[in-house]
């Protein structure tokens, strides 16, 4: 109760504050890339169940000449990595948060698809509200490997308390000035997951 209390205070005040940015960001998208300006996916929430997260769209959409849409490190822009550099492009995700689908913190939402390629051990991530950041991100973020991010996600279910939150979220502020776990090694954002090693 006193964790999704404090995510609809903060998220609410954070958007009323921010309202102005969220404009200023929503038009330098629409001029450097086009419309839409929101980035919008299902993401699995709590106990795997479908959400619509909401984030500052970061890349153009560019294709090959044989029709196939590039890949991200093509199609980021340069506005778009300052955005996710500074994670500015997960602003967004705070109406998430205040309409219950994300808490502020929680383990990331990551692909649909990779829900069946979990074991049961890593399904045990979504036993709790997926997070704007989390014990992994302040752990190496996007510089870990999906085994390591994965025994992250589940040692804070286990020992997930407010004051865990409360590091976590100041920990949170560290690594996004000092802007590091941005990507995966040679990759422009993660690579992504095909299942555990065996």
């Amino acid at each position: 109760m006193l964790k999704r209390s404090f995510d609809i205070v903060i998220a609410v005040v954070a958007i009323v504050l921010l309202a102005p940015f969220f404009c200023l960001v929503a038009i330098l998208i629409r001029l450097n890339m086009g419309a839409p300006v929101l980035f919008k996916q299902l993401r699995p929430g709590m106990d795997g169940k479908s959400f619509m997260m909401l984030k500052f769209r970061t890349m153009r959409d560019a294709y090959g000449p044989d029709g196939q849409i590039l890949s991200d490190g093509e199609r980021l822009t340069k506005l778009g990595k300052f955005f996710r550099s500074t994670s500015l492009d997960e602003l967004p995700e705070l109406w998430n948060v205040f309409t219950g689908e994300m808490s502020l913190v929680g383990p990331r939402p990551l692909l649909m698809e990779y829900l069946p390629l979990y074991s049961p051990e890593q399904m045990r991530r979504h036993e709790v509200r997926p997070g704007v950041t989390g014990w992994a991100q302040v752990n190496g973020r996007n510089a870990l490997s999906w085994e390591d991010k994965f025994a992250l996600d589940v040692w804070y279910v286990d020992h997930q308390s407010f004051w865990l939150d409360m590091r976590i979220l100041l920990l949170t502020i560290g690594k996004v000035v000092k802007r590091e776990g941005i990507s995966g090694a040679g990759e422009a954002t993660m690579s992504r997951f095909e299942g555990s090693k065996p």
